[in-house]
């Protein structure tokens, strides 16, 4: 397979560039000597009791009083919320619209990153798109494996429109990066989300 045969020598490729790309994820992840596996993961879960109580209802009144048309909207009222939560009980900073730079083709913002223990990144999917945004997340975890001084085998990232949310894990030494045909919904799975938020997080 020919080395940059999708994206072009000389040429600045921002994450948000690759969620407008008309190539498959497939391709995409080709460039970059990458391949892509879709399966169900069994994905970290954090197992002491938690009271989700005050954020269960922090979620339904911001969902009473706005529509989610928008990705400020969804990052507002539903997972920006969440990942508090999550960096609260972990005792982590969250980091957003962190910018990293490695290279012309992996550079950008990412919308939410935490750094330590574990790596997490969570990326809000535009237009609501889980498709296109998990091509954008696989992007960023690529990126993010060149940029952390992590030593972890494993980079875990999530795309999420607020309601709907698809994690994607990056297995650093063997470059696979692999998609969890599961979506977790909130507020229904909110227990369970956050479970494995933290779970990630924590290591």
């Amino acid at each position: 397979m020919n080395s940059r045969r999708i994206l072009k020598a000389g040429e600045s490729y921002t994450f948000s560039r690759y969620f407008e790309l008309p190539f498959t994820i497939d391709d995409i992840l080709a460039e970059f000597n990458c391949t892509l596996e879709r399966k169900n993961i069994t994905l970290p879960e954090y197992s002491e009791i938690l009271d989700l109580q005050f954020l269960q209802q922090q979620l339904q009144r911001n969902l009473s009083h706005i529509d989610l048309v928008n990705e400020t909207a969804r990052r507002e009222a539903l997972i920006g919320p969440i990942l508090f939560e999550v960096c609260d009980l972990t005792n982590q900073r969250l980091n957003i619209e962190y910018s990293i730079a490695v290279n012309d083709y992996l550079k950008g913002t990412l919308d939410y990153y935490i750094a330590a223990p574990q790596n997490l990144l969570v990326i809000e999917a535009k237009q609501s798109d889980l498709v296109r945004g998990f091509t954008q997340l696989a992007i960023e975890l690529i990126a993010l494996d060149e940029w952390t001084q992590s030593t972890s085998e494993l980079l875990y990232g999530a795309v999420t429109t607020g309601e709907d949310w698809r994690f994607g894990v990056y297995h650093r030494a063997n470059r696979q990066v692999i998609q969890d045909q599961k979506r977790y919904q909130v507020p229904e799975d909110l227990l369970l989300l956050v479970k494995i938020l933290i779970g990630i997080v924590i290591g």
